[in-house]
């Protein structure tokens, strides 16, 4: 182990962000006190016609909403209803959290203008027309300007200095999955999902409606534990808060069934919508893409340059100016003979070192890269076949890369971090460098 490495909080260790880059004292400090001091706003990458296009070609209204502590599912059903429509025909390219300002697209299928109603704490532009729905990968990134307060920003210098040199300029950190994609409160969705690859339904069952957390309310709790001692659906159902709605469409399966076989069990979890199926399994690679980052850095190989058996991918030609954005679909294993040029590349911000998001489809990397790659998923009692799977359930994999690099401007009165990422991409992840605190305090 490199002995520079500096121990991540346990709550980090336990979602498989193992360390810190910086091996400086945090600034400590405070973000999301208020909704303004947290602000993101969309590097949108679609675009639409003008309003008064036909309709019947372009028959989806596209919006760019500010939104004010709103959570973009709860503003989307918000919409909907105002609108006496299907929620189904409001997308959107990214979902933000809900204490903050968030300026993002919206589309409404066959939507009107003079429909859109007025909701608190939100304005809305209308853009224009669409031939289709605003999906994920029309979000090429999102601008951060963060205020941290009670922090100490004597420290900030020392740890921008290492972040610069960790990503051979910019401010660089490891991609990790931040702690959103686990659970803040309560981070079990990758074990979950880990549960699910390896075919074990009753055990995926069991990690989402059991093991309570201190976090958690007292009744909530109770009700966990209930259900982790008993098994008994029915008396469960009767303990669990009804705000608690997808845990108690789980038990209302249970108790309807035998609860004897594996089948019992996994129709139970497709009670739940089909995003939160899809992110119990994406929480579980994204876990495995932390683990195999965190054992990187525990070895010692470089995250700015490509080592032999590395697997690269290149960028997307078409990013916007000043935002680097890797295209996964264009990849290429690193050879002995080709690390040189390969680095080049990367040097150039033309080629990004990547790790696999285990699925069925992933070949894994040689050398050393994939000798970690292949610990990690022994280690989790994974292959890449398990995840074939049934329904929404199942996933034939990606690459993702594993250096997050921006140009970070600070300004210290009052103390705010001002930068951009690439979608997918968590501005905690960068955060967590400075302010070394239990990662539920960035929420």
């Amino acid at each position: 182990m490199d002995d520079r490495l500096r121990s991540a909080h346990p709550v980090e260790r336990e979602v498989g962000m193992a360390y810190y880059v910086s091996a400086a004292d945090g600034i400590g400090g405070r973000i999301r006190d208020r909704d303004a001091d947290f602000r993101v706003s969309e590097i949108e990458a679609f675009e639409a016609q003008p309003l008064d296009a036909d309709p019947d070609a372009y028959p989806h209204l596209v919006l760019r909403a500010t939104l004010r502590g709103w959570d973009t599912n709860d503003f989307a059903r918000r919409l909907s209803d105002a609108m006496g429509i299907s929620r189904e025909r409001v997308s959107w390219a990214g979902t933000k959290d809900k204490r903050a300002v968030t300026t993002q697209l919206f589309s409404v299928a066959k939507g009107d203008p003079d429909e859109l109603p007025e909701i608190r704490d939100v304005d809305i532009e209308v853009l224009g027309r669409a031939g289709r729905a605003i999906e994920f990968g029309d979000l090429a990134g999102n601008a951060f300007e963060i205020r941290v307060r009670e922090a100490d920003p004597e420290g900030v210098d020392a740890i921008t200095e290492e972040l610069r040199a960790f990503g051979g300029g910019r401010a660089g950190v490891p991609n990790y999955f931040g702690q959103q994609r686990f659970g803040s409160r309560r981070p079990v969705t990758h074990e979950v999902g880990l549960a699910i690859a390896r075919g074990d339904w009753r055990g995926a069952v069991m990690e989402y409606l059991a093991n309570p957390r201190e976090a958690e309310p007292e009744d909530t709790q109770a009700a966990r534990g209930y259900v982790g001692e008993t098994e008994d659906w029915a008396g469960a159902l009767e303990r669990f808060p009804r705000k608690l709605g997808f845990e108690r469409s789980m038990l209302h399966r249970l108790v309807e069934g035998s609860a004897g076989s594996e089948e019992d069990f996994r129709e139970a979890l497709e009670t739940v919508p089909t995003n939160l199926q899809r992110l119990f399994v994406n929480a579980a690679q994204s876990y495995l893409f932390n683990r195999i980052l965190s054992e990187r850095l525990e070895r010692g190989l470089p995250f700015d340059r490509a080592v032999a058996g590395d697997v690269v991918c290149f960028a997307d030609s078409e990013a916007s100016e000043g935002l680097a954005r890797p295209d996964t679909d264009r990849t290429q294993r690193v050879t002995e003979e080709r690390v040189e040029t390969i680095n080049r590349h990367v040097e150039r911000g033309r080629a990004f070192v990547t790790a696999p998001l285990v699925g069925t489809g992933t070949e894994l990397g040689q050398g050393e890269p994939g000798e970690i790659e292949r610990d990690v998923l022994s280690a989790a009692g994974i292959s890449p076949t398990d995840f074939e799977l049934p329904g929404e359930f199942g996933s034939t994999g990606t690459r993702r890369a594993i250096l997050l690099t921006t140009d970070l401007s600070v300004e210290r009165d009052p103390l705010t971090f001002d930068f951009a990422l690439p979608s997918g991409s968590y501005a905690t992840v960068l955060l967590r460098e400075y302010l070394k605190c239990d990662p539920r305090e960035l929420g």
